[in-house]
């Protein structure tokens, strides 16, 4: 089985019709921490993939998605202040 990485998300759509359609993505491959910052546990295809969809969102000249390599899945690095979304399993990212 591919190693899964720990990605943060983090988009910024100009548009109100295709950020709609870039949450819709991002929670295909993970869970939001925030509005337009998403975590995701990928390993290397499902990485293309959502490059892949996100590049058929957006519109290159003026929307963005940065994502950042937490590295290696289980690896807690998240620190909340105030409330936050879980993940559907319930598990929270840090102790």
């Amino acid at each position: 089985m591919p190693a899964r990485r720990r990605y943060l998300a983090c988009y910024d759509i100009r548009d109100p019709r295709r950020l709609t359609r870039m949450r819709r993505v991002m929670k295909r491959y993970g869970y939001p921490v925030q509005y337009s910052v998403f975590v995701c546990d990928l390993d290397g295809m499902e990485m293309a993939c959502l490059r892949r969809e996100a590049r058929a969102v957006m519109l290159l000249n003026c929307d963005s998605l940065v994502v950042i390599d937490l590295g290696a899945v289980g690896l807690e690095r998240f620190e909340f202040l105030g409330a936050r979304e879980l993940p559907p399993d319930g598990t929270a990212w840090i102790v």
